[in-house]
Formats: structure tokens, C-alpha cells, sequence
């Protein structure tokens, strides 16, 4: 799980109070150790010191709960607002290959693949509204703000792209790749973790083969 100052970052970066996303943390890791019964609002109201009269307040019901704990899981994949002026090519792959690694860290933990194996177990008999989420409240969420540094790129002529969603979407195709989905269907992520760092350098730098312009 996530250290003290990472959880601080992501409720600042999601517009929660520090308490508020101290509270969505102990919901994520009842997820992750009791699966879906033990989420609860009785449950996430004992283990976080709260009252559930405080957790309705806050997220309303447990749909909202479950909005709100996917979108603070998602904040933790950091992009710096940049404007287009302060960029040049050393800045924006420094920011590029941040933003991968980033990605890479959070959907490799053990909250995002408890959230997204849950997700594939309910596709069928739930009509997928975990997944819904996910994609509305998660990966969207994530590719808005990688959206915005990808448009700075382009206005400081580094970055050449039509169809913006396009280019983000062959960015994160190139930083996932297939190990997602190996990790989904049980591969141990320890290994895999530990070349992180130069998958999202190699990532970044395809990307920019691909897309990068001339300022």
C-alpha cells in the first residue's frame, strides 16, 4: 500500500481533505483483504474510526463509496499541471516518463488488480457497473490529465498529433503492453515490478518516435 505521503498527494490531487482520503485507504485495503462483502459502510465506518453517518456525508451511498475510492486510486497516477512554455524535449520526456511510471506502480498494486479482477467477476452477472466505473472514474479520469500535458506538448510544437484521445491511447498502450493481463491472470508482479523504470523510459521514448514534433 501506498506510504503516508503518497496517500496526502493523491487526496490533495482528488480534492479530498487528508482525513477523507485516510478513510477511502482503509476502504480500498478492506477490499483487497475481505474482497466485496466485507465493504460495507459498517465495515469501512470500524476500520477507519469514523461514523457511517460521517461516510454518507462524504461519498453517499455505497455506489458513491465505490465511485470515490476508484477516482482517489486513480489520482495516485501524478501529472503536473506544465504550460506550454515551460517545455522542451528534456522536460516533457521527464514528465511523460514520471506519468508511466507512475501508471505502471499503481495498476501493477494489489488495490487496482483486486478492483479490476472483481470488475471482470461481476461483467457478466452485474452488467459491468464496476467496470463502468473503472473506466469513467479511473482510466478516463488518468487520461483527462496525461490529455493535458500531451496537449502542452503539442502547442510547444514537441508533440505532433490529430486526435488527442489517439495519442493517448498509444501511450498507454505502449506502457502496459500485455502485463496487466498477465499479472489478472496470476503472474507474480515482483519481477515484473523491479524493470519498471526502463519499461516506462522505453515506453516514453516509442511514444515520442511516434508523435514527436519539431519546436
Amino acid at each position: 500500500m501506498q506510504g503516508v505521503e503518497a496517500t496526502k498527494e493523491a487526496g490533495a490531487g482528488s480534492g479530498l481533505t487528508e482525513r477523507q482520503g485516510a478513510v477511502l485507504e482503509q476502504a480500498l485495503r478492506l477490499l483487497v483483504d475481505g474482497g466485496e462483502k466485507a465493504l460495507t459502510t459498517a465495515g469501512v465506518a470500524r476500520a477507519a474510526s469514523c461514523s457511517k453517518e460521517s461516510l454518507y456525508k462524504w461519498f453517499g451511498d455505497r455506489d458513491g463509496l465505490l465511485s470515490a475510492m476508484i477516482a482517489f486510486q486513480a489520482s495516485k497516477v501524478r501529472t503536473l499541471g506544465v504550460s506550454a512554455e515551460a517545455l522542451d524535449e528534456a522536460s516533457l520526456r521527464a514528465h511523460l516518463v514520471a506519468f508511466a511510471k507512475d501508471l505502471l506502480d499503481v495498476l501493477a498494486g494489489d488495490v487496482s488488480l483486486a478492483l479490476n479482477r472483481l470488475a471482470i467477476g461481476q461483467a457478466s452477472r452485474e452488467g459491468s457497473k464496476l467496470g463502468r466505473l473503472l473506466e469513467e472514474r479511473g482510466r478516463r479520469q488518468i487520461g483527462r490529465r496525461a490529455g493535458a500535458l500531451l496537449e502542452a506538448g503539442r502547442k510547444a510544437g514537441l508533440l505532433a498529433f490529430g486526435d488527442a484521445e489517439e495519442a493517448y491511447g498509444a501511450l498507454y498502450g505502449l506502457v502496459v503492453s500485455d502485463w496487466h493481463l498477465r499479472m489478472l491472470l496470476g503472474d507474480d508482479p515482483s519481477g515484473l515490478k523491479k524493470n519498471f523504470g526502463r519499461r516506462a523510459e522505453r515506453a516514453v521514448d516509442a511514444f515520442l518516435a511516434l508523435y514527436g514534433g519539431k519546436a
